[in-house]
């Protein structure tokens, strides 16, 4: 057993003390009398005791006695912040967020740990309230923001986070030289109390706020967006050529012989997904769906895998992507680019007429893509009938018309079962050469994106649906009941103009809201309407359990 298990083993035993039946408060030398603890083991004990205390498992009263926060009420959670003041903790154990006025905040900070207290207990129609008892750690120790100069020579920091109400002091000799207008990173020395402002020093100057790229850079330094890979992942994949190695072709099934097309928008550099279909002898259709293999790429506990799990997601600002895995990954060896192989984990469903997966087969494959498709080219072969493409992709014609019935097919399966599409507009900002805003366009909307759509869903409920059975561990996308007091306020909302919701025993199903939200096509208050349904539903989770 090495130090750490040690360390966490002690810990355990003096938190099990502590939850056992009959235990009071007591300070830390009765403590060390009733668990028998050496002399020599004296200053160990007492490390131990402030780490719970600094992790909130252990609370020492005024006192000096030694609580389990639980047995006073309290409980640990992260602070979210508001411009004026007041804040909100969302609990470690999950619930609802605790409402904290501005006088009980303690000083506390977007982000930060916290110990807080529930004062009043939630009603209807009204949060929980509490008190921050102790801030445990402080969520953030850099801030970007806006530099106002004073007078004499000190300036304030106006934090681009609104969570973060008060601004950060920075005395004259911590401006770094920052002028009004500047966009700084300011690094927090001082947290400051409730009624006295947090102080900092500028350690980076980003540049006036009117300069072209200076706002992106913000968001980068504000989420703390890196950049650049360490050199540890560049030495890992440095040995990766730019066409998969034929001993990586060994055990998969070939693939490459299926007519296979990938379809993206215009500007797309990585493509990770590829589709297939043909129709079988017996009138079903074979989709195949075949998503980039980044795991034989990214193994487990490498530089590599550990950077792709601390960044997460790529990132798409509004003049560039910030890659979870390097370019010569997400642009090369994993892009499905076309007349190249490459490796995939392929799913292959027989779909019958009415939409139905009646078999199919998860396998690791290697693929061929024979044309690279964008969405804009696949609408105007299919809607518009565009001569010159027709000819051009006569080939795929056949696949993609069938591809166009089995979008239909899966969609008219969807709405039977009363699933509700949301189809709110999203936009593109168009930049000039010097990154500046000079257009905003929408993003195209057609048969060709919702026929990706239709087919990643039904992959998706597939692969899910076929770990479910077999109780392999998955992680599932899960949309819990909504909230009945958000339904009541919805319904009330939509009474005003006038839209009513039929109910079946207290309970409205999903299908009364698509009606709604078809009835509300193309009118005045169509959007107003969407985006009221959509805040009335629970956000998506991921979680280990199916949650339906």
């Amino acid at each position: 057993m090495d130090e750490t298990d040690i360390l966490k083993e002690r810990k355990e035993r003096i938190l099990a003390y502590m939850e056992s039946e009959g235990y009071v408060p007591i300070k830390r030398r009765d403590m060390r009398a009733m668990l028998s603890v050496p002399q020599e083991d004296r200053e160990k004990f007492e490390s131990l005791i402030n780490e719970l205390i600094a992790e909130g498992r252990v609370f020492e009263t005024k006192k000096g006695k030694l609580a389990s926060p639980k047995d006073l009420q309290m409980a640990t959670g992260t602070f979210i912040g508001h411009a004026r003041g007041f804040g909100f903790v969302t609990p470690d154990a999950g619930g609802e967020d605790i409402f904290i006025p501005a006088s009980e905040t303690m000083g506390a900070m977007q982000k930060d740990r916290v110990l807080y207290k529930v004062l009043h207990k939630a009603e209807k129609g009204k949060k929980a309230d509490g008190v921050i008892v102790r801030i445990l750690e402080r969520g953030q120790q850099r801030i970007v923001g806006t530099f106002e100069a004073g007078s004499k020579g000190y300036g304030f920091v106006v934090a681009d986070d609104k969570k973060i109400a008060k601004d950060i002091f920075i005395s004259r000799e911590n401006t770094k030289g920052a002028v009004t207008g500047h966009k700084v990173v300011v690094e927090i020395t001082d947290y400051g109390e409730d009624r006295r402002n947090p102080e900092g020093k500028v350690i980076e100057i980003l540049g006036h706020i009117n300069d072209p790229g200076v706002d992106i850079l913000s968001v980068i330094r504000r989420y703390e967006l890196a950049v650049e890979f360490p050199e540890e992942v560049y030495a890992e994949i440095e040995h990766l050529g730019t066409e998969v190695a034929e001993a990586d072709k060994k055990g998969r099934e070939d693939l490459r012989d299926l007519l296979t097309i990938t379809i993206d928008g215009a500007d797309a550099k990585d493509l990770d997904d590829a589709v297939s279909l043909k129709r079988l002898g017996n009138g079903n259709f074979e989709l195949g769906v075949h998503i980039a293999d980044v795991s034989h790429y990214v193994r487990e506990n490498t530089a590599l895998d550990k950077e792709a799990y601390a960044r997460g997601t790529s990132v798409y600002l509004v003049d560039r992507v910030i890659p979870m895995l390097p370019h010569k990954l997400s642009n090369g060896i994993c892009s499905l680019n076309p007349h190249v192989d490459r490796l995939a984990l392929s799913c292959l469903m027989e779909v019958n007429g009415r939409g139905e997966v009646v078999s199919h087969r998860i396998l690791e494959s290697i693929i061929n893509s024979d044309y690279r498709m964008t969405y804009t080219a696949v609408r105007e072969i299919l809607e518009d009938g565009t001569p010159a493409l027709l000819e051009q992709y006569a080939e795929i014609l056949p696949m993609l018309e069938d591809m166009e019935e089995l979008r239909q097919i899966l969609g008219e399966k969807r709405r039977k079962r009363g699933s509700v599409n949301f189809d709110l507009p999203e936009s593109k900002i168009i930049l000039d050469e010097n990154g500046k805003p000079i257009d905003i366009k929408p993003y195209e909307k057609s048969i060709a994106t919702n026929m990706i759509e239709e087919f990643m869903l039904v992959c998706n409920e597939t692969i899910a649906e076929n770990s479910f059975w077999q109780e392999m561990p998955f992680m599932y996308r899960s949309h819990q009941e909504p909230d009945e007091d958000k339904l009541e306020k919805m319904e009330q909302f939509l009474r005003g103009f006038g839209y009513y919701l039929r109910k079946k025993d207290g309970e409205i199903h999903p299908r009364e809201l698509q009606k709604v939200l078809q009835k509300a096509e193309e009118t005045d208050e169509e959007r107003i309407i969407t985006r009221m349904v959509l805040r009335s539903m629970m956000q998506a989770r991921y979680t280990a359990e199916n949650g339906g």
